[in-house]
């Protein structure tokens, strides 16, 4: 046989088996790893934050399950098992990890300093020590946080205007995780400028919550403020069946009111992660976290319960 058209035959045998290989490579598709503290029953699940963020990712032009893939993992309101699931995520080789609140954060950023972070709804970064400041974060991890001091009193001053003769609010918070403390720094701070005093009840496990509770009686609070985070989030339902058992007028996050919050005011979540797709987005096209700044929320609702 001709050695050229050996040659030549064995590479036309050779080259349509190397293409299709190449196309089956999963490493030619990025893959997201979606972390929560919330439940997810499966890929499939939906919710607000969730499909916000699916939704950005739609804009920005990637089809789930044909130009990205999203690995899904909730911790059903138990933070200590967000090592294990972010160990999971970076197993499976995930090119991003997206998650929120700072014990999905810390977990992250304690597990790798390689893989990029995007908090898509987290507390004082900096205050944390996550990130070295907002607008040059210099490490693996940027996106959107919450905290902002003119936020937090305008709660307490809309509780105020709301219930003129209120003089007590009770904070309710997680207590030892990431911005709680500095939250209620700016609420007692604002409480001194109406003259209300601001009572702090630490609550670091659901058991706690009737004890808080009784003692915000025994202390005569006339209203409650919840502080934001994926932990007061994942148990709002118990903690406002308890309030109103209470009567006590509740200040909560927007996405509260449907559970039964009198009042919620903050910036809007959904948006905060369909923000999170375009860090990703770019992340994906090669910008480097470290250089993208963390951003603060420019959209804020207030919702009144009529009922």
């Amino acid at each position: 046989m001709n050695r050229n058209f050996f040659v030549a035959l064995l590479a036309t045998l050779l080259l349509p088996n190397a293409s299709i290989g190449a196309t089956q490579q999963p490493g030619k598709i990025p893959r997201i790893g979606f972390l929560t503290n919330q439940t997810i029953a499966s890929s499939t699940s939906s919710g607000g934050n969730m499909d916000a963020f699916r939704q950005g990712l739609r804009d920005l032009g990637y089809t789930e399950g044909k130009n990205i893939i999203i690995e899904y993992r909730g911790a059903a309101g138990k933070h200590e098992r967000m090592p294990e699931l972010i160990a999971e995520l970076i197993g499976l080789g995930v090119n991003v990890i997206v998650t929120s609140g700072m014990p999905g954060v810390i977990a992250a950023k304690k597990a790798t300093s390689t893989i990029p972070i995007v908090t898509a709804n987290a507390d004082n970064l900096v205050e944390a020590g996550i990130v070295a400041s907002l607008a040059r974060p210099g490490g693996n991890v940027t996106g959107s946080t919450r905290v902002d001091a003119d936020f937090s009193a305008k709660r307490l001053e809309l509780l105020k205007e709301s219930f003129p003769k209120l003089s007590r609010v009770a904070v309710l918070s997680h207590g030892s995780m990431g911005g709680d403390e500095e939250e209620l720094q700016e609420i007692q701070a604002a409480g001194r400028k109406l003259t209300i005093q601001v009572q702090p009840f630490p609550a670091p496990d659901p058991s706690q919550f009737p004890g808080a509770f009784s003692e915000m009686k025994k202390k005569r609070a006339d209203a409650l403020i919840f502080l934001s985070s994926s932990f007061t989030g994942f148990h709002r339902k118990q903690l406002l069946e308890i309030a109103t058992k209470n009567r006590l007028p509740t200040m909560c996050a927007p996405g509260w009111i449907d559970d039964g919050c009198v009042m919620a005011y903050g910036p809007k979540v959904p948006e905060l992660y369909r923000r999170a797709a375009v860090f990703v987005d770019k992340i994906l096209k090669g910008a480097k976290p470290a250089d993208l700044p963390v951003e603060r929320p420019t959209k804020f609702e207030l919702t009144l319960n009529r009922q």
